[in-house]
């Protein structure tokens, strides 16, 4: 069964101001897909929390947390880091990485969301 839209009336006025509204949000829906996206993988999502929860961490305490291999966290780490998620810091021989400062507020809700246990499906 094919169910179609049947319009009696188009409200005009109501269609521009929605388009008015789309296009004012246009680069923060662009930019929350984009963080939604990478942060809907489990392995990058656990990273994320856990920098958040750190602040900073090295691939190395990252690959013992997650009993991952250096080589598969840090390819999880690129993707997030060239998403601008993610930014690093070196000190000496190691890289640290931290959230980026400008995805503390598209993220925090998801890590709130995760400690408060109520996340399901249905």
């Amino acid at each position: 069964m094919t169910k179609t839209c049947i319009r009696v009336y188009a409200d005009v006025d109501q269609i521009n101001q929605c388009k008015q509204d789309i296009e004012k949000v246009e680069e923060s829906v662009s930019r929350l897909a984009k963080a939604l996206n990478l942060a809907g993988n489990e392995v990058r999502l656990k990273i994320l929390f856990l920098l958040e929860k750190e602040s900073k961490m090295c691939p190395c305490d990252l690959s013992d947390i997650l009993n991952m291999t250096v080589p598969a966290i840090s390819q999880h780490l690129r993707k997030l880091k060239d998403a601008g998620l993610v930014e690093t810091k070196k000190v000496g021989q190691t890289i640290f990485y931290s959230i980026s400062e400008s995805n503390t507020n598209i993220l925090n809700p998801i890590f709130k969301l995760l400690e408060s246990e109520k996340v399901s499906i249905s």
